[in-house]
């Protein structure tokens, strides 16, 4: 193999694993870094930070390529995926399974370093990963299976940092199952009439001419999770600031999905990093030692 040739198969690798594309690590890591300041309040330990953003970014790469095989026969039909290694032959499905177990392998050595209870859910973590690209075959909608596959981070977050899984982990889960189907619904909007033609299930195609006021009333229930577990663990008030600033943006992508433009609700998801960024910031001034009590 030329040097040239080991290049291309390279690129072609990290194409498939999104690494060019990082929205997908960001959604996933916002939720798991809530919790870990969250759960620790305002003091994670900083190993498990870095154990934890390796491991999204391991795991997210490992989902795309497992989405991928999935959907192998599919994509080439899609005009936004037809150019994705496995519709075009760059990489060959052995590859991609290969690339996707040494992928999942890598992170569950890293969680092996931490709590029993942790290891547990990280086998669970595991199995979501891998069996929600086939959902979009049976389940009407798929993007509520995402939010529980994107959200697990969220009690292995509280399981690493204090050995236990209490309600509010769960409630922040919750929470997240509405965010992405709120993000995911904008982004199926893209999709929605090749996966009509196709055959494939998406919550734009189950909430139809009422997607866009699903996509708010997931916003608004995401929100009032968050401003509930906010209120259960007593946090000050930049956190309820992040929670509005938050909303703000929300609002922000009404405007841009309610014609249903096809850039502009891609664009809506792509703005949710914000999103969570925005109530990140929350958590981290609400939970900054000596401060806002």
């Amino acid at each position: 193999m030329t040097i040239a040739t080991l290049l291309k198969k390279i690129d072609a690798y990290e194409r498939l694993m999104r690494l060019d594309k990082p929205i997908g690590i960001l959604l996933l890591l916002w939720p798991t870094l809530w919790a870990l300041w969250l759960a620790s309040a305002g003091r994670p330990y900083w190993l498990l930070v870095c154990i934890f953003v390796m491991g999204t970014i391991l795991m997210r790469s490992a989902g795309c390529v497992m989405n991928d095989v999935a959907d192998r026969k599919f994509d080439g039909q899609v005009e936004r995926t037809q150019r994705r290694p496995l519709a075009t032959g760059e990489v060959s499905v052995k590859e991609a399974l290969l690339l996707a177990a040494g992928l999942s392998l890598t992170a569950f050595v890293l969680v092996l370093s931490l709590n029993t209870l942790t290891i547990m859910l990280s086998v669970a973590a595991l199995l979501l990963a891998i069996s929600y690209p086939f959902t979009k075959r049976f389940f009407v909608m798929p993007q509520a299976y995402l939010g529980i596959a994107f959200g697990f981070g969220i009690p292995m977050a509280f399981a690493a940092q204090t050995g236990t899984v209490p309600m509010v982990a769960w409630l922040l889960s919750l929470a997240n199952i509405f965010w992405a189907i709120a993000y995911d619904t904008e982004y199926a909007m893209v999709d929605r009439d090749d996966d009509m033609k196709i055959g494939i299930h998406s919550s734009a195609i189950f909430f139809g001419r009422y997607d866009v006021a699903a996509v708010m009333v997931c916003y608004l229930a995401m929100l009032l999770s968050l401003g509930l577990a906010g209120w259960l663990l007593k946090l000050a008030w930049p956190y309820y600031a992040g929670l509005a600033a938050a909303a703000g943006i929300a609002v922000y992508h009404y405007t841009l999905i309610r014609n249903r433009n096809r850039t502009a609700c891609f664009n809506a998801f792509l703005h949710n990093n914000w999103l969570g960024a925005a109530i990140f910031a929350g958590v981290l001034l609400a939970t900054w030692p000596g401060h806002f009590v």
